[in-house]
């Protein structure tokens, strides 16, 4: 096999063209290797995805666990794909995942390559479960059609986290030339060394979610109508077995969206998160069979959005909050039937990242289990999760704002596809009570408290703007190491700062979560049970504000805690942001 003739002529015309700015943007600067492993546009040149910067990538990470783990050529190592591919370049998640398979077979070390589409999922599926070195995942998630992306897991299950990102990146710079045999995918896939791991996870997953079905034998009553869209992902085939393991009916699939096509020709952003846009095709073809809910998954099918008809007649798509509130619930309240001693609830866990709705919290104060908060990204609540398991306890649930969900610890990662079965159960076990999702979000908030949240972001290219926005609070009011003890009428309680590692709220006022002084990120507690995130975003120009007001339960004046958290977040826009001064672009409408 020859290096790539697409992506040279690509080049070519570049040259030919005269075209600077295209040639500056492939080539003056390299993919950064991170946590999240890397994401980019697929093309040439060292600034995109490719198959040379996935062989670069592939050796670097093979050296790093050649040092790091004695029996890795015992245990070997697991690559998934996703449907992605950008016939200019002649790129594609599969192409890439043989090309990494190539590398890691050249060196000796056995790869579970999946011969056909798999969810994110999967992958830390079968790192768990065949007690695999490490796995990699080649999608790039919701993000544009002509990116791509290659995701790592430790021996551990979760998604790596440092220092094995830094070395990592630094076995990658001193492996830069191609080993010969990196390039030879047609030997690779011949080898002895090669498994398809595809019809043994495919089994061993579907039964490994059963445990968290709780209420087979409605289930298999239930008359309640879903619909369900991939998203032109891999979400669909997965799904459907997901709900056949819940003996559930399987969800009406979405035709236009069902297969997997990497062009994305119905949505402008395969982006579930963005709400309507994506879910039109559903909602018609909810319209058209009488169906109330929708599902829908990103097209790796990590994530999860989920809509319903109202009584108005007018669909309601819930934010990854209140899902993650609804899923929270549902699992404890299972959790509880199962499980009659009192005193086991003291071993139970519940996560979420320090960005979501702090409802779990108000949850485990009232139930008396352990909620605990991490970094943003389920890399936190993945390695967590692994902690708190070695430690003989019991991780229930896990939840991020961005509508990802753990509701399986098979899985140490969010997954779209247990959690479409788990909601696709308490939608049917609710509809025999005539209860509907928007009834129980209320239940929930009336028992716990309500907790409303209003989230957006500034658009910001000038990073010396970002950080003299973030030193002023530093630095509040002219003094040094300093933070304002008041955002317009509103007290401020607490001040934790990740970046500098500050917290007021602790003892010695150093900050128990991890801190990283090459992002930003402050969170304010006010007087009035308010909370506010600003944060800079890895991978995008962006400040990013989280905002919520958590009330105590017996609180229920909806429209004035809203006018509450409204204020608040004007206030800390005008203060703290100074959108005139610093030149900001609010989020496009």
């Amino acid at each position: 096999m020859k290096p790539n003739p697409k992506t040279k002529s690509m080049v070519q015309d570049m040259v030919k063209e005269g075209n600077k700015e295209a040639l500056k943007k492939c080539f003056s600067s390299r993919m950064e290797f991170g946590t999240a492993g890397l994401r980019a546009a697929m093309g040439p040149g060292i600034s995109c995805m490719n198959d040379l910067t996935i062989i670069q990538t592939t050796q670097g990470f093979c050296c790093y666990l050649e040092q790091s783990i004695g029996n890795l050529k015992e245990r070997g190592v697991v690559i998934g794909y996703d449907a992605r591919a950008h016939p200019p370049s002649g790129g594609s998640s599969k192409r890439f995942a043989s090309l990494a398979a190539a590398v890691f077979i050249s060196r000796g070390v056995p790869v579970h390559l999946f011969s056909d589409i798999t969810p994110t999922p999967f992958v830390p599926f079968t790192v768990s479960h065949l007690g695999l070195c490490a796995g990699i995942m080649v999608t790039a998630s919701h993000n544009p059609k002509q990116d791509n992306g290659y995701k790592v897991y430790w021996e551990n299950g979760a998604q790596i986290v440092t220092p094995h990102d830094k070395g990592i990146s630094k076995a990658i710079m001193e492996n830069l030339e191609p080993w010969p045999e990196s390039w030879n995918t047609e030997e690779a896939l011949k080898s002895t060394l090669l498994k398809d791991p595809y019809q043994d996870i495919n089994t061993e997953y579907f039964k490994a979610i059963q445990k968290h079905c709780h209420h087979r034998e409605i289930n298999k009553k239930s008359e309640v109508k879903i619909v369900h869209t991939s998203v032109h992902g891999v979400g669909h085939t997965f799904v459907q077995s997901a709900f056949k393991a819940f003996d559930l009916r399987p969800p009406y699939a979405v035709e236009e969206q069902k297969d997997p096509d990497p062009e994305f020709p119905t949505v402008k952003y395969p982006n579930p998160e963005e709400g309507e846009g994506v879910l039109t095709l559903s909602f018609a073809l909810a319209e058209k069979e009488g169906a109330s809910v929708v599902l829908a998954n990103d097209p790796d099918a990590d994530r999860l959005a989920i809509a319903e008809k109202q009584e108005s007649g007018q669909w309601r798509v819930f934010s990854g909050n209140e899902l993650g509130a609804l899923l929270g619930w549902w699992i404890f309240r299972c959790w509880r039937e199962q499980n009659s001693d009192a005193a086991a609830v003291k071993n139970l866990y519940m996560l979420s990242s320090t960005v979501s709705s702090k409802i779990l919290r108000a949850i485990a104060l009232k139930e008396g289990f352990h909620f605990e908060e991490t970094l943003t990204g389920f890399k936190w609540m993945g390695n967590r999760a692994r902690d708190l398991s070695d430690q003989d306890k019991t991780v229930l649930f896990a939840f991020e704002e961005a509508i990802g969900y753990m509701c399986s610890p098979s899985v140490l990662d969010k997954d779209g596809v247990s959690a479409a079965a788990i909601a696709g159960e308490m939608i049917s076990f609710l509809a025999t009570k005539k209860i509907s999702l928007s009834q129980q979000l209320t239940t929930i908030y009336e028992e716990y408290g309500y907790h409303i949240s209003k989230n957006s972001y500034f658009i910001c290219h000038d990073q010396a703007v970002i950080r003299s926005l973030f030193e002023r609070l530093r630095n509040y009011g002219g003094t040094k190491d300093s933070y304002p003890t008041e955002c317009g009428r509103f007290a401020i309680d607490a001040v934790r700062d990740l970046t500098t590692g500050y917290d007021s709220n602790q003892p010695d006022k150093k900050a128990v979560l991890p801190t990283s002084s090459s992002s930003q990120m402050i969170t304010f507690t006010f007087s009035n049970g308010g909370v506010a995130t600003m944060r800079t975003s890895g991978t995008e120009p962006k400040i990013k504000y989280y905002t919520e007001l958590c009330a105590p339960p017996g609180n229920s004046d909806v429209p004035h805690l809203k006018k509450e958290l409204d204020d608040l977040v004007d206030a800390i826009i005008e203060n703290f942001f100074e959108p005139d001064k610093n030149k900001l672009q609010p989020k496009p409408q």
